[in-house]
């Protein structure tokens, strides 16, 4: 199973890709957005992600109840202000798409309502993520598979049946490259909750590629995540976790991205496939085995015992499966200890 993003292969049997998640760590500067994305190419990234709403596209200005977060990294703030901070003005898109372009790094985003993938299909955008938190939304998954474009979808907080139905949705839309991603949407998550055993699992359920969006410290989920078949890793990045940021504090910095890039691809290389067949840096090494040696001077015509017979090392004589055999026979020559052990020293059945 593979599909296509900005023409890199994404699959069975390709490197992982890697995408660096934006989000609201530009911190209202696009000269630091612009930054983050030559950061993430420098690592070594595939693609960065943006987020593509206002806070008037994903809530309403209101402190009713709900609209309040009580509790988290967010506490007491109200959405549509948290939104307002944090999201990407759509004014400077273009730009940073065409940084993408002259950096060599894809950009692609996340539509949180149907008027931003309007927006983003202006800009040719080549994929299109579905965020956890939208995964409900079954309208806007059909809407963005109605564009024909790759979709990503995060499963973060969703039931095996919403992933399911969001599944159907996609593919009611149109879409035939989908790829799924694992996440715990907590913000930063545990790494004893990512159970990331279901990785493989989802890949059975549903018949797609599967990848991670982790929220949790470090890179050791995403390294994990590789040697159990993700295609896909999504980290949030950003230039240094001490500028602050709506997401700084369970982002990575650049030299963290590098060292999950190098990892994830260290630890897809390590996969390799079924083999065992005798390697390169073995060959040398079958000197070293066991095999049947003389340990003492034995006279022509004495029956080989376990006293003038061993199995040692180095490995030119005769392989030690045959010592019973040897056992049951005499030396034909007289034979100098230290010597490996041959057929033609072999006596037949005594």
């Amino acid at each position: 199973m593979t599909i296509k993003i900005d023409g890199r292969a994404i699959g069975s049997g390709q490197p992982p890709y890697v995408i660096a998640e934006m989000s609201g760590n530009h911190n209202g500067d696009i000269n630091r957005a612009l930054a983050l994305i030559e950061a993430a190419k420098d690592a070594g990234a595939d693609a960065v992600k943006l987020q593509t709403y206002t806070a008037d596209t994903i809530t309403i200005d209101h402190d009713g109840p709900g609209f309040t977060i009580e509790g988290g990294l967010w506490d007491g703030r109200r959405l549509h202000e948290l939104y307002d901070g944090a999201h990407t003005p759509w004014d400077w898109h273009r730009a940073l798409f065409e940084k993408g372009q002259e950096t060599g790094i894809t950009i692609f985003s996340s539509p949180f309502d149907e008027t931003a993938i309007d927006f983003l299909e202006q800009l040719d955008c080549p994929a299109y993520k579905i965020a956890s938190f939208e995964i409900v939304d079954l309208p806007l998954i059909e809407r963005a598979a109605a564009t024909g474009k790759p979709l990503i979808i995060s499963t973060g907080m969703a039931s095996r049946d919403e992933i399911a139905e969001a599944v159907a949705a996609a593919r009611n839309g149109g879409c035939n490259d989908l790829v799924l991603l694992h996440c715990v949407s907590g913000y930063p998550s545990s790494i004893d909750e990512a159970n990331l055993a279901t990785l493989q699992d989802m890949a059975a359920q549903f018949g797609v590629p599967v990848g991670l969006s982790d929220h949790s410290p470090g890179i050791v989920a995403a390294v994990a995540a590789t040697a159990l078949g993700a295609c896909v890793v999504e980290k949030h990045f950003t230039l240094s976790r001490e500028d602050g940021g709506v997401d700084s504090s369970f982002s990575l910095e650049p030299q963290e991205l590098k060292d999950l890039c190098s990892g994830t691809r260290a630890a897809w290389d390590a996969l390799g496939v079924a083999d065992y067949d005798l390697k390169p840096s073995e060959q040398g090494n079958l000197l070293f085995r066991r095999s049947l040696y003389v340990v003492r001077d034995i006279a022509a015509g004495e029956p080989f015992d376990k006293e003038n017979v061993r199995s040692i090392r180095p490995g030119h004589g005769l392989a030690p499966k045959h010592l019973p055999q040897v056992l049951s026979s005499s030396a034909q020559d007289s034979i100098k200890r230290g010597t490996p052990l041959s057929w033609e020293l072999v006596n037949k059945r005594t």
